[in-house]
């Protein structure tokens, strides 16, 4: 179960690992880029948006769709272009602010949240509807990480990182309603903190653990930990299960200032013995 690099990129902050069409994205939020990485044939396909970016997800009309400092945006992988959402930012007020980790609910609707990166509390998890309306749905936060759906689709699971909490909410995929928010994995004991997470076919949830070098597997149904892969730099932070059955786990990580770790910033990829679940695309 060793995690193995993979890729021949290095990203300064890589995150939001989503597989997709036999090929996995992800970002590297420091350097603008979007990158493409297709195992099967090891060849690695970067966009460069022209600003951070903390997210990324396929488009079911084809693209994709991504989110930044500078709110939402289409991408045409062919030309390269990137054209924003009608509204695109939800927060042109917060300067301070960007979007970080989102996904798609099993709907295909799209949800990201966003970063203060002052570290204040002036961060919100946002819903782009596949009408292209955005909706605010949960807030404050001040780092909006992991988020991630049930098998049964009527449970939410989402992070806010400097929390250290997994909260779960009850979810109507008809709406995209949320409540009943609550608490189901506090990991405040750990000196790392929780960031990017995905979920398999048995709803364990793996979450990446910032600063943590590990990804854990938690299962919320006996509120137990099962799982802990180490890796060989501190800055793991976040996952997604990919391959033709779903079950090779794709970890993307950072370079952490300072420390000398030579396989930082690299895409590992490792066979927990879970399989994953199909992740969704965007409607819109």
């Amino acid at each position: 179960m060793l995690p193995q690099p993979i890729s021949n990129h290095v990203s300064v902050w890589g995150e939001g690992p989503i597989w997709h069409n036999d090929r996995l994205l992800y970002v590297d939020i420091e350097t603008h880029k979007i990158i493409a990485f297709t195992p099967a044939t090891g060849e690695e396909k970067i966009w460069n948006v022209g600003q951070r970016v903390g997210t990324v997800v396929p488009r079911a009309k084809g693209g994709l769709v991504w989110a930044g400092d500078d709110g939402f945006f289409f991408l045409d992988e062919t030309t390269g272009v990137s054209t924003a959402i009608a509204n695109p930012d939800p927060e042109p007020g917060l300067p301070d602010n960007r979007f970080n980790d989102g996904k798609c609910d099993p709907a295909g609707r799209f949800w990201a949240g966003s970063i203060c990166l002052k570290k204040r509390p002036e961060g919100a998890l946002y819903c782009l509807h596949t009408d292209l309306t955005v909706e605010k749905k949960f807030g404050p936060v001040t780092n909006s990480n992991g988020i991630i759906w049930s098998k049964d689709t009527r449970t939410m699971f989402y992070i806010d990182t400097p929390s250290k909490k997994i909260r779960a909410f009850d979810f109507d995929n008809a709406t995209s309603a949320i409540s009943n928010e609550r608490v189901v994995w506090d990991t405040s004991a750990d000196a790392s903190v929780p960031d990017g997470m995905t979920i398999d076919s048995e709803d364990r949830l793996w979450v990446a653990f910032c600063h943590g070098a590990k990804v854990v597997c938690y299962n919320p149904a006996t509120s137990k930990v099962e799982t802990q892969i180490d890796f060989p730099c501190v800055e793991t932070t976040a996952c997604a299960f990919g391959g033709p059955d779903l079950q090779d786990l794709y970890i993307t990580t950072g370079l952490k200032p300072g420390v000398e770790e030579p396989l930082a910033g690299r895409l590992f990829v490792c066979r927990p013995g879970a399989t994953g679940v199909p992740a969704a695309a965007f409607g819109g």
